[in-house]
C-alpha cells in the first residue's frame, strides 16, 4: 500500500480565469452550485463549518446547506450543541465546499446571524417525522450514559408526540452565514491551481482578485 506522502492526485478537468467569474460573488456560487448538480454529486450541499470560541479555540464540522439568498448561506442545527454555543461567542464561521468529482473548492467566511423563527418553522416542518423527533430526542454535544439513553428517549418521545403536532423545538433553528470573502478554488496540473478571491468592500462593492495557489 502507497504511503499517505504518496496519495496523490493531478488536476486536469478544468480552469478558471478572471474573465470566466460573474461579477457577483453569489452568481457565482449558484453557476457552479448548478454545475455540481447536473453532475449527480452525492450530498453537493455537504460543507465544512468551521467556528471557534471567544478564546481562539477552532472547531470544524460537516453539516448540509439548506437555503441560499441574497443574504447568505443557511443551516440548520441544535442552538445549545457545541457549535451553537461557539456561534453565541464568536458570531463568526467558515464554510468549505469540496466537490471533488469537479476537482473545485469553495470558501466562504463571514458574520453568522439566527434566521428568523418562521423560517426555522418552515424548514423544521417540512423534515420527515422521525428528523422532528430526533430535534427533540438528542441533547447534541452533550454527554449521555449509552445509545440505549438516546434510543429509550426517542421511543419516549415518538409515543408522546403519537397523535399531535411536533412542534419545532425552542432549542433548535437556523443560522444563515453572511459572506465578507468568499473563494473560489479550481484545481490545476503541478499544484498551480486557480484561486478566484471576492472581498466585500465597505461600499457594498465586491473586489475580485486572482490569489497565488
Amino acid at each position: 500500500m502507497p504511503s499517505i506522502a504518496e496519495i496523490r492526485k493531478e488536476y486536469i478537468l478544468r480552469s478558471l480565469s478572471e474573465k470566466d467569474v460573474t461579477s457577483d460573488p453569489f452568481q457565482q456560487f449558484e453557476k457552479w452550485w448548478k454545475e455540481a448538480m447536473d453532475s449527480n454529486i452525492e450530498e453537493a450541499n455537504a460543507m465544512t463549518l468551521a467556528t471557534a470560541s471567544n478564546d481562539g479555540i477552532p472547531s470544524a464540522r460537516i453539516v448540509l446547506l439548506k437555503g441560499l439568498d441574497k443574504k447568505g448561506f443557511i443551516f440548520f442545527t441544535n442552538y445549545d450543541s457545541f457549535k451553537g454555543q461557539q456561534l453565541l461567542e464568536n458570531p463568526r464561521a467558515c464554510l468549505v465546499f469540496f466537490w471533488k468529482e469537479l476537482e473545485r473548492q469553495v470558501r466562504i467566511t463571514g458574520l453568522v446571524t439566527k434566521v428568523s423563527d418562521k423560517e426555522s418553522d418552515e424548514y423544521f416542518n417540512s423534515r420527515p417525522k422521525g428528523s422532528r423527533i430526533a430535534a427533540w430526542a438528542s441533547p447534541q454535544s452533550q454527554v449521555i450514559a449509552n445509545r440505549n439513553w438516546l434510543e429509550e428517549n426517542e421511543k419516549k418521545l415518538q409515543k408522546q408526540f403519537e397523535n399531535t403536532a411536533i412542534e419545532r423545538p425552542p432549542h433548535w433553528g437556523g443560522y444563515c452565514v453572511i459572506p465578507i470573502n468568499i473563494e473560489f478554488w479550481q484545481g490545476r496540473q503541478n499544484r498551480l491551481h486557480d484561486r478566484i478571491n471576492y472581498s466585500l468592500e465597505e461600499n457594498g462593492d465586491w473586489l475580485i482578485e486572482r490569489l497565488a495557489p
